[in-house]
């Protein structure tokens, strides 16, 4: 079975470029973008060699997995496009309650609970299941946008930040091509939603929904400090906003999270 678009995204005029190997998505699809693509892509494979995710660590897809990116075209500002990352975050998050159905009833109490954690990766019972990384480049007066999204399908790598876990571990039992056809099809509908910006009010609302460890003890390493205290919301820019034991609230905009007792590693 090939990778191919769902309906939903069939219809809505999405482009489909699978590889049956590449280095990584997101460069193929800020090539197109430079190259010329103005119309919405998905660019897709089931083993990547060559990815990278946030700080510029590897993100390697073996066969078998899921590495996908979409390129949309768009008249915004950089920080306001930052936010479809939370989009990306819900449409996994929908798409992987889709194809889990079957193990849901299967496994009952045991099934994989699944959590969307700031800023923008997919947790599946507290271990990593997907990361989601941005990219942008100004093409014209326009903005070409790319959201990769990799999803750990039939492995998972070891030695990371948050430990990690892939779906058939957690008695998933689903191809990567059964995935982005949920996920191409979610993607439209949290696409709208979002509408280049002006409907980030709901997608937060969603968001927060969803989120891991909100109100919970948090440490944040943005690199040249950590921050620690309690996760009170996101904002409407989506920084995280972390409540300082002396009653403070401050904007976070990036930077690796840890939470409960990890927070106290996070913040070591």
């Amino acid at each position: 079975m090939g990778f191919a678009l769902g309906p939903r995204a069939a219809s809505a005029g999405y482009k489909l470029a699978a590889f049956e190997r590449t280095g990584s998505t997101n460069t193929e699809a800020i090539a197109s973008a430079r190259a010329g693509e103005r119309s919405p892509t998905w660019f897709v494979t089931s083993e990547q060699t060559a990815g990278r995710g946030r700080r510029q660590r590897p993100w390697i897809a073996p066969r078998g997995n899921l590495a996908a990116s979409v390129l949309e075209i768009v008249d915004v500002a950089p920080a306001v496009a930052a936010t479809i990352g939370f989009a990306a975050g819900l449409a996994e998050e929908a798409a992987l309650e889709k194809v889990s159905l079957e193990a849901a009833l299967r496994l009952g109490p045991d099934r994989p609970r699944y959590a969307l954690k700031w800023p923008n990766d997919v947790l599946a019972n507290g271990k990593k299941l997907v990361g989601i990384g941005l990219e942008a480049e100004a093409v014209g007066d326009r903005l070409a946008v790319v959201v990769g999204i990799g999803t750990n399908v039939v492995a998972a790598p070891e030695g990371t930040p948050t430990p990690a876990v892939s779906l058939a571990a957690l008695g998933v039992q689903i191809s990567a091509e059964e995935l982005f056809s949920a996920l191409s099809d979610a993607w439209v509908e949290l696409r709208g939603i979002w509408d280049n910006g002006r409907g980030f009010a709901e997608i937060r609302k969603l968001w927060l929904e969803r989120a891991a460890g909100l109100g919970e003890r948090v440490a944040i390493n943005t690199g040249a400090t950590t921050l620690e205290g309690i996760f009170d919301t996101i904002d409407d820019t989506g920084c995280l906003i972390v409540r300082t034991a002396d009653g403070r609230r401050l904007p976070v905009a990036a930077g690796e999270v840890f939470f409960g007792s990890a927070a106290s590693v996070g913040a070591a």
